[in-house]
């Protein structure tokens, strides 16, 4: 219930956002005419459809975005004709009889005399053009549902979000309605009004035809329009806090201030494993049959570098303390679509070579169950099914290996499992970060969660274009060239010789890349200052910095030799089909 009416605030928030403004003035070409039978079914059709929409997002993935651009081709059809009969009074009876005879919006004398079910049809038309801006609220909840799928819980925050929009439009088109009236009785301007909002339909249908609604307009400084996004922000902070990972400490933990103690009772029992679509090393696990065992629970994503370093740990416990009462699970629950393939990380598994249980949890059915927000999260659980230990990140392995130790001691005093700690001298990628020299942040390409974005063109959503370089890009900044598809997660390369940069400051940087989509490999090449990387390659690159994308992973393609200092990277893909997703440093 929380959730859902953070969800309806943020809604009511979107009419401070500047995505807002093409909705308006179809919402306010209603002004004059019953709320009931005209600004009411249109705003409902508005959320109805941008919630249906929302919805089948999770489901239909990339397909929807397709779907939802021919939605918005017919909505803008439809709107181009309302502005004409606006604007042009002698040709709206004339192109009003089409649209009646489709069970369109108009009527017998124009827009004048709308039914409730042509408002509807108006509202289910907005709904398809409106792009409302993906502050926190809502990119929350567009993430839950593109995540887990479509469903019910989805479906209502969504219809939350879009009531809380709709809401506060009606708000204002009550106040337009009356401001309406008096225009009209005061200065009989009823037709030249007409024409304004035929030219403010006309000219919203403009905009969003040219792709403005989601550009220039979300790139508008929130201080000439109200403070949203901050309000947005605070509330989402308030509702849902997000610890630091690295300031979280462990509930009930069997360590104090590093000395080793007596474990503490939890009365938390682990979640079921149920849900997984798929066990790889070994037939399912249950929460029953585990019972006895002390259990390591390990949450990861193969393409995540901080799991992939902290994986050489997991894999050293298991081989160390299976045979004395431990069970190392393994749940892959994914972040990028291709990681939700059984395949790909049946693939992964046998790369990195391990041997213990992993649950494939492709529809972060354990993730939930675990109220889990972390890549990677470790949690350990005795031998009654309790959690009795949780860490969140890289780092705290010793500790981690103490809590072990001290469990399976409790399951059975004769087994020795010694107080000595294992080594791990891990090399190519999982080898540990130098944080001393990390200067830069994880970036995403994708525009979802885009920042430090620099090319001079701004990024065209979901659609093909040309895009240059930042000439000089300044620290922590980055740019395309070439042709891209710029999506919500990633970045698709249309043509050959397409180039990202980035200025940089950490001793190693990785980047997620997949190849085409029917799997042909795309050679590249990188350079360093303008040079090739010889020493400073990484270990999916040679000296002169050639490489080739085989698989959907992530990728080394610089480890610096000293001294660290800003440097200009530069990968260029010889081949078309490439994709982006995010960078990561170390």
């Amino acid at each position: 219930m929380t959730i859902l009416v953070v969800a309806f605030i943020g809604g009511v928030l979107a009419i401070a956002s500047p995505c807002i403004l093409p909705v308006l003035p179809f919402v306010f070409a209603r002004a004059g005419h019953s709320f009931r039978r005209g600004g009411l079914p249109l705003l409902a059709g508005m959320a109805l459809t941008f919630a249906l929409v929302g919805s089948v997002a999770g489901l239909a993935g990339g397909w929807v975005v397709r779907a939802n651009q021919l939605g918005r081709g017919i909505a803008m059809v439809v709107f181009v004709v309302l502005g004409l009969t606006l604007l042009i009074p002698s040709a709206a009876e004339f192109l009003s009889r089409p649209l009646v005879r489709l069970g369109a919006v108009l009527q017998r004398r124009g827009v004048e005399h709308t039914t409730t079910g042509g408002s509807v049809l108006l509202g289910v038309s907005t709904g398809l053009l409106w792009a409302p801006c993906a502050g926190p609220i809502l990119g929350l909840i567009l993430a839950g549902v593109a995540l887990e799928g479509p469903g019910a819980g989805g479906a209502f925050l969504l219809l939350a979000f879009a009531g809380g929009a709709a809401s506060a439009l009606a708000l204002g088109l009550l106040a337009g309605k009356g401001v309406f009236r008096a225009l009209k009785r005061g200065l009989g301007a009823e037709v030249w009004m007409r024409r304004g909002l035929g030219l403010a339909v006309l000219a919203s249908v403009a905009v969003i035809a040219m792709g403005w609604d989601t550009g220039m307009l979300t790139r508008l400084s929130l201080t000439t329009i109200g403070t949203a996004t901050e309000l947005e922000q605070k509330l989402v902070a308030r509702v849902r806090p997000v610890a630091d990972p690295a300031a979280i400490s462990p509930s009930a933990d069997i360590l104090t201030h590093g000395a080793l103690t007596t474990p503490q009772p939890r009365s938390e029992v682990m979640p079921p494993l149920d849900g997984a679509v798929q066990w790889i090393n070994g037939p399912a696990q249950t929460r029953d049959e585990l019972r006895g065992n002390v259990v390591l629970i390990n949450f990861w994503t193969y393409s995540c570098i901080n799991c992939l370093r902290a994986i050489p740990y997991v894999q050293a416990w298991a081989r160390r303390y299976t045979k004395t009462g431990l069970v190392v699970i393994g749940v892959h629950t994914p972040e990028f679509a291709f990681e939700r393939e059984p395949r790909n990380v049946s693939a992964a598994t046998r790369r990195l070579q391990l041997s213990f249980a992993i649950a494939v949890d492709s529809s972060r059915t354990i993730w939930t169950a675990f109220r889990n927000q972390y890549w990677p999260a470790l949690y350990v659980v005795d031998t009654e099914g309790r959690i009795r230990y949780h860490h969140f990140g890289e780092g705290r392995y010793d500790h981690t290996e103490r809590v072990i130790q001290a469990l399976l001691a409790e399951r059975n005093a004769e087994d020795a499992t010694g107080s000595r700690l294992v080594h791990i001298a891990a090399t190519g990628v999982q080898a540990p970060s130098d944080p001393g020299t990390v200067e830069t942040s994880e970036t995403y390409v994708g525009y979802e969660r885009q920042d430090n974005y620099a090319s001079p063109q701004p990024i065209a959503k979901d659609q093909v274009a040309r895009y240059t370089p930042p000439m000089n890009p300044r620290a922590n900044h980055w740019g395309l060239a070439g042709q891209w598809a710029v999506g919500r997660e990633h970045a698709t390369l249309t043509s050959s010789g397409g180039r990202i940069v980035f200025r940089f400051h950490a001793r190693d940087l990785h980047v997620v890349l997949a190849p085409r989509s029917d799997g042909t490999p795309v050679r590249f090449r990188v350079s360093l200052d303008g040079r090739p990387p010889l020493e400073n390659r990484g270990v999916d690159v040679d000296p002169k910095g050639w490489g080739v994308v085989i698989e959907s992973r992530l990728y080394q393609l610089i480890r610096q030799r000293e001294p660290i200092e800003d440097r200009t990277f530069e990968v260029e893909f010889l081949d078309p089909g490439v994709q982006a997703f995010v960078f990561t440093f170390g």
